[in-house]
């Protein structure tokens, strides 16, 4: 009988299972109950309770899938991706310039082949002049009248670049490091003119006078033949040797500014069409410079590559910091000298107050050239120490000065925007 009743408890254990899982058929025309007695009279399977609610919810949506008991529409998978990718194309357009610069000195550590031949066939110099020559295209006539209203604040950009920055050379001599070129070279750079195209570049994009970057750097440039030897000789080393090729810097700054600023200033004036067609593609004129100015870090990193990876990172570290600290000084100081400017002259608004002049001062004021310091260790052949160690220093603070100026640029185009907006 043990065996007997254990085989009828089988049987109807099997039978029961197929009759509990199989939902009841419906009718051919189902009444369809409203939501109160869905939830309340309504005694069905355990998922068909749970589903009729829900198609019913989702009938009185719109068919939409709700995200919850309130029946929000979740977002559609292709709507968040599109709203990633505007969100994206978005930031690198208004950072363009850094990821430009960021992006060449990647490529240059990464593979310095492709640099080294770019270097190798000089396109460094055809970027320079591709960079004024935009300059000269989108140069207004009003912008030259505009820069010698605004002489007195060029006057003061030449003094900062020519005399008041060269004399935080002797404090950084002062700095006890090894190797003691990364120190000298820094020192060195402080006696440099400003940059021949990052500084007019940087001031075009964030709509500052760009007739006074071009006098400042012009001017600067030309004299520096002259001075940057005296400011050598009394603030790095007396009796050091020290000479600047002065034919050789002439004639280069001849071909590679003045020529292509006075070429795009003339088919401008002459041409209606080309004016109005660089009126009309200003962002991507502006691009364009970008990317010929991201040529320059490019292409000195590619060529210094192996001796920066021949020296110590911890010096290399604090060389790169001192260089940083050189940059933020220079701001502080071209920014302070015009606020307190502006603050002495008590008729109308001062030119050292109005943005498109003291940005103009700040960008190119703060910046120094590194062609010309390159041209000046080659020419004193190793008397202040290995020239690649004097020169490693200054690419570094080269390249970082234009980073973080294109990340201040950046940020007065934002507070630019959100004050327009406000208006």
């Amino acid at each position: 009988m043990v065996t007997t009743h254990h085989l009828c408890l089988l049987r109807s254990t099997v039978l029961s299972v197929p009759v509990r899982l199989r939902a009841p058929r419906a009718p051919p025309h189902p009444r369809l109950p409203t939501a109160s007695a869905s939830a309340s009279s309504y005694h069905g399977p355990t998922h068909l309770r749970r589903l009729r609610p829900l198609r019913a919810a989702a009938a009185a949506a719109g068919g939409a899938s709700p995200d919850g008991a309130d029946g929000a529409k979740r977002p559609a998978p292709a709507a968040a991706s599109s709203s990633l990718g505007a969100a994206l194309v978005g930031f690198a357009r208004s950072n363009f310039l850094p990821l430009a610069l960021i992006a060449g000195i990647a490529l240059a550590l990464m593979d310095p082949t492709l640099g080294c031949l770019a270097h190798k066939y000089s396109l460094s110099k055809y970027s320079t002049f591709g960079i004024f020559l935009i300059s000269g295209l989108t140069l207004r006539t009003k912008e030259l009248g505009a820069a010698l209203e605004a002489w007195p604040a060029g006057l003061f950009g030449l003094a900062s670049i020519l005399l008041f920055t060269p004399f935080l050379a002797q404090f950084i001599m002062q700095i006890k490091f090894f190797p003691h070129e990364f120190i000298t070279g820094l020192a060195m750079f402080c006696c440099m003119p400003t940059t021949l195209s990052s500084g007019v570049t940087l001031t075009q994009l964030v709509g500052g006078n760009t007739a006074l970057a071009l006098a400042m750097t012009a001017i600067s440039n030309l004299l520096g033949i002259m001075i940057v030897p005296l400011s050598l000789a009394k603030y790095i080393g007396v009796g050091a040797g020290v000479s600047l090729p002065t034919e050789k810097l002439f004639k280069s700054l001849v071909t590679t500014l003045l020529i292509p600023i006075i070429l795009g200033k003339v088919a401008r004036e002459t041409s209606k069409g080309i004016a109005g067609f660089v009126d009309g593609n200003k962002q991507g004129f502006s691009v364009t410079s970008a990317i010929l100015l991201s040529l320059v870090p490019w292409i000195q990193v590619s060529r210094s590559r192996s001796l920066l990876l021949s020296v110590q990172p911890k010096a290399f570290a604090v060389a790169v910091t001192v260089g940083v600290l050189l940059h933020f000084a220079l701001l502080a100081f071209n920014a302070a000298a015009l606020h307190i400017l502006s603050r002495l002259e008590q008729r109308g608004v001062s030119v050292f107050a109005r943005n498109e002049y003291a940005r103009a001062v700040i960008l190119v004021a703060s910046q120094k050239t590194l062609p010309v310091l390159v041209a000046v260790v080659e020419q004193l052949g190793g008397a202040l120490g290995e020239s690649g160690l004097l020169v490693i220093p200054c690419v570094a603070a080269h390249i970082n000065q234009i980073i973080i100026d294109s990340i201040i640029v950046n940020w007065w185009r934002q507070r630019d925007q959100q004050f327009a907006n406000a208006k």
